[in-house]
């Protein structure tokens, strides 16, 4: 006869959140990163980030954005002068996770301008700190809302640096590494020959054809796409009770 009972954490782990399951994806960006600075755009990627040093990578720095290191609760632990700053971000020091308004299958980002550069028809946040971050340093993407507005076959400008552009110069680009993209539909990387984008794992509830028809252009896709790992116990504990007891990550996925 097949026992019907369920324990609490079987309970607590069906009723996870596609948010929740996007804060473990991007957590996981920092596995096994070390003594290195993380750079979290947007709460989802923070959430993850201070989740990561509670967790499995104890040795990553956390900023403020001004000029401290700070503990997982926000409390400082440290002094980071922006000349500091600097010389991590140039040596492959840190690890970012941006935002993109647009990325294409070589991981070009844009978040500069929609059109025609010279005249566009939508003027964005403009190129910022992106060639930078992405030549010399880690840098992962965050897109809560996966659409074929976003990922593009060509970005209308290029503000972070793709892996394509990379191979016609090489010697620019010492750090250039782009571990991972997440969404609210899966996470991506560019383990391929070519360095396209590749489907890495589906987050529960989502197929694969979903997310082909939300992207516009042609993924690689394996034959077995991995489903995003399950949050722990302990994990749904932390990001629910003490990083984000007011659900801000719901603010960029609703489910």
């Amino acid at each position: 006869m097949t026992d019907i009972r369920r324990t609490e954490t079987d309970v607590r782990l069906t009723e996870v959140s596609r948010s929740e399951y996007c804060v473990i994806a991007c957590a996981e960006a920092w596995r096994g990163a070390g003594e290195i600075l993380a750079s979290p755009m947007g709460p989802i990627p923070s959430v993850g980030a201070r989740l990561a040093r509670l967790t499995f990578a104890p040795d990553l720095l956390l900023t403020d954005g001004e000029a401290m290191i700070v503990r997982p609760d926000g409390t400082p632990e440290g002094w980071l002068p922006y000349r500091q700053h600097l010389a991590l971000v140039s040596g492959g020091r840190r690890h970012v996770m941006m935002g993109a308004s647009q990325i294409d299958r070589y991981g070009n980002q844009n978040i500069s301008c929609v059109g025609d550069w010279a005249r566009p028809k939508r003027q964005l946040l403009g190129v910022r700190g992106a060639p930078i971050n992405t030549l010399n340093n880690p840098t992962s993407y965050w897109i809560p809302r996966h659409s074929r507005r976003v990922f593009v076959e060509k970005v209308d400008m290029v503000c972070g640096v793709g892996y394509d552009r990379v191979a016609e110069h090489p010697g620019t680009a010492r750090f250039h590494r782009i571990p991972r993209v997440v969404s609210d539909l899966g996470v991506f990387d560019f383990a391929t020959p070519d360095r396209s984008m590749r489907l890495a794992s589906l987050h529960p509830g989502v197929t694969v054809e979903r997310v082909r028809e939300a992207t516009g252009f042609e993924l690689a896709i394996p034959d077995e796409v991995e489903s995003t790992r399950e949050p722990t116990p302990e994990e749904l504990r932390l990001i629910r009770e003490v990083i984000d007891p007011g659900d801000l990550r719901r603010r960029e996925v609703a489910t």
